[in-house]
């Protein structure tokens, strides 16, 4: 069963960000379909002394007056113009409103009639329902409820609402299912994958190795990713007073106080790089390491980088994740900052190239094509259940209910009969 020619729009974080989940299944999905991404509609309110928020705040405004942008075959791009107060239910109901405006002109302007309605935010929980979609899939890579600076409660209820509400669900954790089966039974685990041939140039012999860091004592201890609070920096400060023989390397941006670094000659801070450059640093990297400082939230989390370093033939070594225990064969699982530090010794003594192409060969298969097309099919089944559901004999005669926004008043929606378990309205 394939899911061909059919018109997505998708809430998700802002496109210009560092690349996710998000960009990845929207990518595979317009290969085959039209999709018009949703930049973000704010999971929080905004701080206005912030410099960081202000600005978010003015470039929103201008994409917004640009339009949609097209980023690639059947994708566009476009910023909705909403208030920032996700728990408000005045901002709530004129978002409604300006969404369904905008939306409506949008989809003229692209050609989109009938659309499904995806969604990687629980956020938009306020929206299902109220802008005429035909199917809703939430597809959930975290554990919103547990980030810094969000309302906890108030998103775990916005989320509780999604799930409930949504056509099909699928999670990148295991623990992420298990939670919000009892919400909804079409819950799925969808694992992360993997651009499998852009990682594998790391062992290309014509791919050259940046000047930033080619130049850098060996080894090098490498990370990407944002520099935010869930990264213990303290652990990277013991490896590199540790290890004063090795350059650590981190990419990404920071967004926290990083200063506890600073006084580290080894450890390097080269900014945010460009996705495509990545595997260009996974060259110079002797091994790759996710250094997170364990959470409520991160024990939930499956990182995207794990299947990149190893598509890129690199040892890995890791704090203790859930996540990456199908994957011990090919990386070291570390509970203790000393632990830690004796899995990157032993990785640095015992790697070679032989090794590195074991790696490497073992994610050929987790590629996102082949993770999309397995979510793609679950949808297009659940689209044809829906429409025989709607297209029987006795359809016309049974009274459908209402499909509303969660919580909220909205206009019904055909082909639509109750969830059997939490009495939600499903398809």
């Amino acid at each position: 069963m394939k899911l061909e020619g059919v018109n997505i729009i998708c809430f998700a974080k802002d496109w210009d960000e560092t690349p996710t989940s998000n960009n990845h299944v929207m990518l595979e999905l317009a290969k085959r379909n039209r999709v018009l991404w949703l930049n973000s509609i704010a999971t929080r309110t905004p701080r206005l002394k912030n410099s960081r928020d202000l600005r978010k705040i003015i470039n929103k405004l201008a994409a917004f007056i640009g339009g949609s942008r097209k980023v690639g075959d059947n994708l566009w791009v476009y910023t909705p113009l909403v208030l920032p107060l996700p728990h408000s239910r005045l901002a709530t109901m004129l978002n409604r409103y300006a969404l369904r405006l905008t939306l409506r002109w949008q989809r003229r302007k692209l050609d989109m009639r009938e659309f499904q309605l995806w969604t990687f935010l629980p956020n938009a929980a306020s929206y299902v329902g109220t802008l005429g979609e035909s199917l809703v899939v939430y597809y959930c890579v975290d554990e919103w409820s547990k980030f810094t600076g969000l309302n906890g409660a108030q998103t775990a209820e916005a989320e509780r609402r999604l799930v409930s509400a949504a056509d099909i669900v699928f999670a990148s954790a295991q623990s992420l299912v298990n939670a919000r089966l009892p919400w909804n039974p079409e819950t799925h685990l969808a694992p992360h994958g993997v651009d499998h041939a852009l990682f594998a140039r790391a062992l290309d012999p014509n791919t050259e190795m940046p000047a930033d860091v080619a130049a850098l004592p060996r080894p090098v201890v490498g990370f990407y990713g944002t520099l935010q609070d869930w990264v213990d920096f303290e652990l990277i400060a013991f490896l590199a007073g540790r290890h004063p023989e090795w350059s650590i390397v981190l990419i990404g941006q920071p967004l926290v106080d990083v200063s506890i670094l600073k006084r580290f000659p080894n450890v390097h801070l080269l900014g945010r790089k460009r996705h495509d450059a990545l595997p260009n640093y996974c060259k110079a990297f002797s091994v790759g390491i996710i250094p997170y400082r364990i959470s409520e939230r991160i024990l939930h989390v499956n990182p995207l980088k794990l299947r990149e370093y190893l598509s890129a033939g690199l040892p890995v070594v890791s704090v203790p994740l859930p996540e990456l225990e199908g994957y011990r064969q090919y990386c070291t699982i570390a509970a203790t900052f000393e632990a830690f530090e004796q899995g990157v010794a032993e990785a640095l003594q015992t790697d070679s190239p032989a090794l590195r192409e074991q790696r490497s060969a073992a994610m050929r298969s987790e590629t996102w094509a082949r993770r999309v097309t397995d979510i793609a099919d679950q949808v297009a089944r659940v689209q044809a259940r829906q429409r025989r559901a709607t297209e029987a004999p006795d359809a016309a005669k049974a009274p459908v209910p209402s499909r509303s926004a969660p919580g909220e008043g909205a206009t019904p929606r055909a082909g639509v009969v109750a969830h059997p378990t939490t009495g939600a309205d499903r398809p």
